[in-house]
């Protein structure tokens, strides 16, 4: 693409995105007019419009940052790995997140959004060194069928543990389910201002990662005689990727194929060069978590569908037309 349209392409996209939450803020089970959320926004709305209102606002919000965090994400870390099948849910980071959460919740009384927070981040760093060594073993190092494969057998090891710890435990049996299953339908300012460092500092990270990334695409040794500490450069690049997932899965549960879907569809918009890619990552995660909320309250309504489940649904066929190219390559 025209270096020159890529500004105008970063418009377009925060315009859908504000369009976007517009939609969110007046699609839900109750019916809220335009003048009831401009009123709600003044302070002047009744009761019922006024708290819908409020809890969308707050929902909408959380989605947007939740779907930034997970596309930058997914974006460094196929990049860590020159991987285009890496991804938190993929590589198995999300569910180690997870069961680092739920076994702080079943034996350590772990109740509150920065013990979430914490523990999910060093859930998800353990798995994501776990599956990078796992994947890196034997011969061919680690490509990406093995890292694919390895995160999956991760991931089911993980969900097998949840279970295990869960089931027994009546008391928090209900929570825990609802919360695997990812959505933002209990989204609260708390949990907001509680996630929100920890998402600036991850993206901080990866934007400042986005330069060296590019030189990483070239192979280590071409990257290395650029001047780049090849493993500082990996660890660096992962550590943001860690904070925005671990937050991320803390708050809302285990959402997968968002990492997956986004930096693949930004890359054919915008090309390969990350100083782009983070960016746009950023606001078409953003664009797709917000569309999957909205998507879950019109298919099943007055319900909702767990944006969880929305984005499996549209993940999952993406996933297969990755693997099936990928394989081709290979042969």
């Amino acid at each position: 693409m025209n270096k020159g349209l890529k500004p105008l392409w970063l418009l377009v996209l925060l315009a859908v995105l504000v369009a976007l939450a517009g939609a969110s803020i007046a699609i839900g089970s109750r019916s809220v007019s335009w003048s009831e959320i401009v009123g709600a926004l003044g302070g002047s709305a009744d009761g019922l419009g006024q708290a819908a209102v409020t809890k969308r606002i707050t929902r909408t919000a959380l989605a947007m940052l939740l779907g930034a965090a997970l596309g930058v994400s997914g974006a460094v870390m196929q990049g860590v790995t020159r991987n285009p099948l890496a991804d938190p849910g993929i590589l198995g980071v999300n569910m180690g997140a997870s069961l680092a959460v739920v076994v702080g919740i079943a034996y350590f009384g772990l109740w509150t959004y920065t013990g979430f927070i914490w523990t999910a981040i060093i859930g998800a760093g353990i798995t994501a060194v776990f599956v990078y060594i796992i994947g890196s073993l034997g011969r061919g190092g680690s490509t990406p069928l093995k890292l694919a494969l390895s995160g999956a057998a991760v991931s089911a090891a993980a969900s097998s543990f949840i279970s295990a710890v869960v089931l027994p435990r009546g008391d928090i049996a209900g929570n825990v389910r609802s919360w695997q299953i990812g959505g933002v339908g209990g989204a609260s300012p708390a949990a907001i201002s509680q996630v929100l460092p920890f998402l600036v500092v991850g993206f901080l990270i990866c934007w400042a990662s986005a330069r060296s990334l590019n030189a990483l695409a070239l192979g280590d040794e071409l990257a290395a005689g650029l001047g780049e500490n090849v493993m500082l450069v990996r660890a660096f690049s992962a550590l943001g990727a860690v904070l925005l997932c671990g937050a991320a899965t803390a708050v809302a549960g285990p959402i997968g194929f968002v990492g997956l879907v986004v930096p693949h569809l930004c890359r054919l918009l915008i090309g390969v060069d990350h100083r782009w890619l983070i960016p746009f990552s950023a606001l078409s995660g953003a664009i797709l978590l917000t569309a999957a909320d909205i998507l879950g309250r019109i298919i099943a309504r007055p319900d909702e569908l767990d944006v969880g489940i929305v984005t499996a649904l549209v993940g999952a066929p993406f996933f297969i037309a990755i693997v099936r190219r990928q394989k081709v390559k290979e042969l």
